[in-house]
């Protein structure tokens, strides 16, 4: 079940995992419904989305509960339902936040990967718990341990199944910030409020230089000539013309995400 809330003073929008008693593990109809609650909430036209579970933790990765491995197909699940909320994430019309607490394993890792900014309990949990199924990490779980701890450290999360803490995966470079689990929700809405009130297509454009440098292994000098046009590009919206007035006029900015 998945949980939509408005602030439409605040410009936020929060999606919930609703699914406690399973840790928020998805089947393949709560993906679904997550898509559509991605499409409602970008009809919202926010300027913030945060995504968080309910319970113990975020999410323990896709639902197996009576599942019979002899008639999945894992790759049609991973490619033709995963993959795309994923990347509905990834290309949300508005910064997005995780706020991860507890468990965040398969599925749920590949979730908070996919939004622009991950908070972490100091005590939630990470890493590849396969081990014992008899399966291998997915929902790009190899390129983030691979990317930011080394192939080493990687392989040993995947072979040991151990997990690792969010203070830890946190010193590792693997997400944002961890805070204590109880100040977690309080904190990221605080953030996703002030995100609100900033600069949106800014923060978009900085969103996609960013991914361009991810996805392509931009070098250096493209990245530089790439952000020379954005910068550009900026130049002609309300908002950068706001940012410039409010600074010579000695005043706080007001941002409207345009």
């Amino acid at each position: 079940m998945i949980d939509l809330h408005h602030d439409a003073d605040a410009g936020v929008v929060e999606l919930v995992l609703n699914n406690p008693k399973a840790i928020n593990s998805l089947a393949e109809e709560d993906l679904a419904e997550l898509s559509r609650a991605l499409d409602e909430a970008a009809q919202l036209s926010p300027r913030a989305l945060i995504l968080r579970g309910e319970g113990k933790g975020f999410c323990a990765g896709r639902n197996i509960k009576g599942l019979n491995p002899r008639e999945d197909d894992a790759t049609a699940y991973l490619a033709g339902v995963v993959t795309p909320v994923l990347k509905k994430i990834d290309s949300f019309p508005a910064p997005t936040f995780a706020a991860v607490h507890g468990p965040c394993l398969g599925v749920g890792l590949g979730l908070a990967l996919a939004c622009d900014v991950v908070y972490v309990a100091e005590d939630a949990k990470f890493g590849s718990p396969f081990a014992n199924l008899g399966a291998t990490l997915d929902s790009g779980g190899h390129s983030l341990f691979v990317e930011r701890l080394g192939t080493h450290r990687a392989m040993d999360l995947i072979i040991t199944g151990d997990l690792i803490s969010g203070a830890e995966a946190v010193r590792a470079g693997l997400f944002s910030r961890a805070v204590p689990a109880e100040e977690l929700l309080e904190f990221t809405r605080g953030v996703a409020k002030r995100a609100a009130q900033g600069a949106t297509q800014a923060f978009l454009t900085s969103r996609t230089l960013i991914q361009d440098i991810r996805d392509n292994g931009t070098g250096l000098w493209s990245s530089i000539d790439a952000e020379n046009i954005a910068q550009g590009k900026l130049c002609d919206t309300e908002d950068y013309y706001e940012g410039f007035a409010a600074f010579n006029e000695k005043r706080p900015p007001v941002f409207h995400g345009r």
